[in-house]
């Protein structure tokens, strides 16, 4: 199990993660919206398999971010702002408040005492639409993880120069080039460009070393192929 907490304002949310024992596992400041939400997934995925594994303290339960974790099926507690203020000044000799600050005392309260607070439920046709989609929207991130992760895992054993080439596994860019290389041996005549931008946002680069190498090395000067994306590639041997 782990104990996350959430501290918001109008256009982002500071997260804590500690384990049972009190042990910060990550922090981060997610934007408000999907994108946040999806971060959040991303993070707490790397260290459950359950979602009811997950408690949340946050001072509301109202929101799309909140109906969101709800319906990913989260445990989600609300905590009264007057609480986590009295939580603090137990906790802390300065009582200074920092949204950084107020993330852990809210993991830290969820951890200790959420028997004594009000978990959140959403039980409104509305409420279950969101789950219905935020259940879906976290599924395929978990999914995403796991996948990336294995293929990390085989790529370090079998194709560590691809390791080294790509920041994101996950990444359009990415998966694409290792579909046209999936060997070294390949790959060791596939020139890429110094950056591969996604053709459709150019906004995501996936930045790119060298050509990759069969024995695991990367070669110093590869050509420049500007403005194309990698999934605009042609197969390895192929003049472009």
């Amino acid at each position: 199990m782990i104990l996350v907490g959430s501290d918001w304002a109008e256009g982002h949310h500071d997260v804590c993660v500690m384990d049972e024992e009190g042990t910060r596992l990550g922090y981060a400041r997610l934007p408000e919206g999907l994108a946040g939400v999806a971060r959040f997934h991303e993070m707490v995925a790397e260290d459950v398999s359950d979602p009811a594994e997950v408690v949340v303290g946050i001072e509301t339960d109202r929101g799309l971010w909140v109906a969101a974790v709800v319906g990913a099926g989260y445990q989600v507690y609300a905590i009264n702002p007057l609480a986590v203020s009295r939580y603090r000044d137990r906790h802390s000799l300065g009582g200074a408040k920092s949204d950084r600050g107020d993330a852990k005392v809210l993991a830290d309260l969820v951890r200790t005492d959420r028997h004594n607070h009000r978990r959140v439920a959403g039980d409104s046709p509305q409420a279950e639409g969101i789950r219905i989609m935020a259940r879906t929207h976290q599924n395929l991130i978990w999914a995403r993880v796991r996948l990336t992760n294995q293929l990390r895992n085989a790529l370090s054993e079998y194709y560590p120069a691809a390791l080294e080439t790509f920041g994101d596994l996950a990444h359009r860019d990415a998966v694409a080039v290792l579909g046209r290389a999936p060997t070294p041996r390949i790959g060791a005549r596939l020139t890429l460009p110094q950056n591969v931008l996604d053709g459709s946002t150019r906004d995501s680069p996936v930045t790119i070393t060298s050509p990759v190498r069969s024995d695991g090395s990367t070669a110093a000067r590869p050509e420049t192929l500007s403005g194309r994306s990698a999934s605009s590639l042609p197969p390895a041997g192929v003049a472009s």
